[in-house]
């Protein structure tokens, strides 16, 4: 049964610690950051549910997000910037950043960095960030950085991704900020299927682009 309840996500301000490094970084998102799972299986075709969290906080200038995933298949066979990275072990969000519109971005993340990044709006086909912009993306992956095919066994890593607010359509903000996402978990390519979401999504076949699905998170 998919879990109902649910309060506003808080993510606290962590001040002035935007040049520190990514152990820091780290270590602040454990210590100071706000914690979640994304454990939602919500397709019973697809019940594989690895391990995954996720430590979310920010500065004035970065939206930081620590994921920590253990699984039992590793691959990470795309490597330029907007590949279907969700064929590999890759966590994901969208978020809405604008309330008063429909609008919404969505970034997805496999195990060795590569990104993909898209706008959604409604009635359009989703436009692709360009990779340039995507490259403003602080991104520290555990697995390192080169890619590789399927491995199997007992694998734990994470992420940690650094976005600038701006990319996401946040600027000139006065704290605190209310807007909306979901976060995500796949790997569609690997021997072991699956998709999780943070929020309950109720389509009828994986979709990580549902904003019924989107829940309020806070930034303060």
């Amino acid at each position: 049964m998919k879990k109902e309840l649910y309060s506003p996500l808080r993510v606290p301000n962590l001040g002035y610690v935007d040049q520190s490094s990514n152990d820091d970084l780290i270590g602040l998102l454990e210590e100071s950051g706000v914690r979640a799972n994304i454990d939602q299986a919500n397709w019973p075709e697809y019940p594989y549910k690895p391990l995954t969290t996720f430590s979310l906080a920010h500065t004035d200038k970065w939206l930081y997000i620590d994921f920590f995933v253990r699984c039992n298949f590793l691959r990470a066979m795309n490597y330029e910037t907007n590949a279907p990275v969700c064929e590999d072990s890759a966590v994901a969000m969208s978020i809405q950043t604008d309330l008063s519109l429909p609008k919404f971005y969505g970034l997805e993340f496999n195990c060795i960095g590569t990104c993909a990044g898209y706008v959604f709006e409604p009635g359009c086909e989703p436009k692709p960030i360009e990779p340039a912009v995507l490259e403003s993306i602080k991104v520290y992956p555990s697995c390192g950085k080169k890619p590789f095919r399927e491995l199997e066994g007992l694998f734990s890593w994470n992420i940690l991704v650094g976005i600038p607010l701006e990319l996401i359509g946040l600027t000139d903000l006065a704290f605190p900020v209310a807007v909306k996402g979901n976060f995500y978990k796949c790997a569609s390519g690997t021997q072991q299927p699956h998709f999780l979401s943070w929020q309950p999504v109720s389509t009828t076949a994986p979709d990580f682009n549902s904003q019924e699905s989107f829940k309020e998170i806070i930034l303060e």
